[in-house]
């Protein structure tokens, strides 16, 4: 029943109680590490969930892929909702849709039934998280307030990949490969009751909601994923890897003539005018094509060729976490004086320099002597970029388009981790195929005939072979990510260009505007 009186206005400041900014923050905050840990917790689990429902070595990567590829095909129209509904409503919603999701991800009794959780899931952190972001653009004063905010942020965003490897380490070797999902669920109720306490809501915006341009989106970055994990498994010559490069063509096409007649389009164009924008969703792009590999591929050489337990295997991961908080830190406190670029270009040749490192490992190396330093190098360097970039590219960005800004950045980091993994399984597949053409003869030649027979039934090579073809793999494919990431350190150095007018911005003295 509609009352005859106007509702009372919605309250738009935040509650008046001691530390409300904090708590604000943490719950922020707390959103961001579970939708982000979701990506990783799952690397650790991965041949439990291969042995439990069956899936087949190739099509284990759409575990991962469901969810990030709709992650970062639905965070545009996630940071839209937000803007047009109200950001702290739809911040609740995409919580809850992320809570059922991951409670229906551990129930899953079959492969399609995980795989659609998991888009679910996707689903969900595309609402929740780009919201998030634009809630601390929203929440907290432009300058050095915001920049701690925003520090904090970067950090769970950049320590969340090592820290869901390490809690995926703790879980299945204590728990069950079903708790790297139920556990979102307490942790998400708990976002969904304490969100309404100390966020306030944002006012609603007039605005329509570009749905066609949002799933053609998805559907292109969906068919460009599944053509390189297919060329992984059949060949570039495939009938179905070609056609499923030459749809994603035409769709990806459809795609940018629907967001270029649209009044309203879910990618904004006009935020791409800026130089130093542009530099950073690119450099967002690259390293997160490079991470995602980086974490996949590292996790399964210290299980498999180095024999961890997967809860070793998680705690081999801590001092990444560590360290990439402690750089982000840094970067937050050091920002207003020197300004985001010496962080971008410094952190990119050392995350480059950190994948070039990894190339060297080899059947023989060892945790401590070969792969702890690389890792940390890499993750000062990753620490080190994201608060720059982030901070970079939301840098004056009108209130009212802050959820579209941050819904362009995640997408770049979800969109490039998703294209990235796709493209390094490809590259690894190709170089462990002819690590395995050359190992086979020299198993076969030793093998006795129980052994060979074994070979001849399931195609595949028992240790030491198969940790010879795994490393092939995986350092090839290092090699490919320390490309990615010396594509980002150009950026840094000669696209990134920071006034005056932005250091001052940093420190809480400019206008709150940005030119485009």
């Amino acid at each position: 029943m509609t009352s005859p009186r106007p509702a009372p206005a919605p309250r738009t400041t935040a509650p008046e109680r001691g530390g409300g900014s904090v708590m604000a923050l943490l719950v922020i905050a707390s959103c961001q590490l579970m939708v982000v840990l979701d990506i990783t917790i799952v690397n650790i689990a991965l041949p439990h969930i291969q042995t439990s429902l069956g899936f087949s070595t190739t099509d284990l990567s759409w575990v991962v892929s469901a969810y990030t590829l709709t992650f970062g095909g639905l965070l545009l129209l996630g940071g839209r909702t937000g803007d047009i509904l109200g950001r702290r409503r739809v911040f609740v919603c995409g919580v809850l849709l992320f809570v059922v999701g991951s409670m229906a991800a551990g129930l899953a009794q079959s492969a399609g039934e995980l795989l659609a959780a998991r888009a679910f899931q996707g689903a969900g952190a595309a609402v929740a998280s780009p919201t998030a972001l634009a809630l601390i653009s929203t929440t907290f004063t432009e300058g050095p307030e915001r920049n701690r905010a925003f520090g904090v942020f970067a950090s769970v965003s950049a320590a969340g990949g090592a820290l869901g490897l390490m809690a995926g380490g703790v879980i299945v070797e204590w728990l069950d490969w079903r708790w790297v999902f139920f556990v979102n669920v307490p942790i998400g109720l708990l976002i969904v009751l304490a969100a309404p306490r100390w966020i306030a809501e944002s006012p609603r915006r007039p605005g329509t909601f570009d749905i066609a341009g949002a799933l053609t989106a998805t559907a292109g970055m969906v068919l460009l994923v599944y053509g390189f994990i297919r060329a992984a498994q059949d060949g570039w010559r495939d009938a179905l890897t070609i056609a499923s490069f030459a749809l994603a063509i035409v769709v990806l096409a459809l795609c940018s003539r629907v967001e270029r007649r649209s009044r309203q389009p879910v990618i904004p164009l006009h935020l791409f005018a800026d130089r130093n924008r542009r530099g950073t969703y690119a450099m967002m792009l690259s390293l997160a094509a490079a991470m995602f590999g980086m974490f996949f591929f590292l996790s399964l050489f210290v299980q498999n060729v180095l024999g961890f337990s997967p809860l070793k295997a998680g705690f081999a991961f801590l001092p990444v976490s560590a360290i990439i908080v402690t750089g982000a830190r840094t970067t937050a406190r050091l920002l207003p004086r020197f300004g985001p670029k010496p962080f971008m270009v410094t952190g990119a040749v050392l995350t480059t320099a950190g994948l070039v490192w990894l190339t060297r490992v080899d059947v023989h190396s060892t945790y401590a002597g070969s792969l702890l330093g690389p890792m940390l190098v890499f993750g000062l360097g990753m620490g080190l970029q994201f608060v720059s970039i982030t901070v970079t590219a939301l840098s004056g960005v009108p209130a009212r388009e802050s959820g579209a800004a941050s819904g362009l950045l995640n997408t770049h980091q979800q969109v490039g981790g998703s294209l990235g993994l796709s493209l390094l399984t490809t590259v690894f597949g190709t170089a462990a195929g002819e690590e395995a053409a050359r190992q086979a003869p020299l198993f076969l030649a030793r093998a006795t005939p129980d052994e060979k027979l074994r070979f001849a039934q399931s195609g595949r090579l028992p240790a030491p072979y198969a940790d010879a073809v795994l490393t092939s793999g995986a350092t090839t494919a290092f090699a490919v990510a320390a490309v990615f990431t010396a594509v980002a350190a150009l950026i840094a150095l000669f696209v990134i260009r920071i006034r005056t007018a932005d250091i001052e911005r940093l420190n809480g003295r400019g206008s709150g505007t940005q030119r485009g």
